[in-house]
């Protein structure tokens, strides 16, 4: 999730789980290949806006992928949506 200015400024690397894991739960967004820009999915999955991390990058073994600028501003707003309730 963080971006590549953060990423060199920081020691860190902000993430998202994302869970093959699909069920209907609260604060989730569903992506397929298609979402995807970098990278692939093996099935479809579900980022799970509710569980944000921060990584060290010295144990941040790769970049996984990249979704669509659209999808990542839905998780955004799931985001926005649990801190301001």
């Amino acid at each position: 999730m963080s971006n590549n200015d953060y990423n060199r400024r920081y020691q860190d690397v902000i993430v998202a789980a994302i869970t093959s894991n699909v069920t209907d739960r609260e604060y989730q967004i569903i992506i397929t290949n298609d979402e995807m820009v970098e990278g692939e999915l093996k099935v479809d999955s579900a980022i799970r806006a509710d569980k944000i991390y921060t990584l060290s990058q010295s144990i941040y073994l790769r970049k996984f992928g990249k979704v669509q600028p659209e999808v990542l501003l839905k998780v955004k707003k799931q985001i926005d949506g649990w801190l301001s309730e």
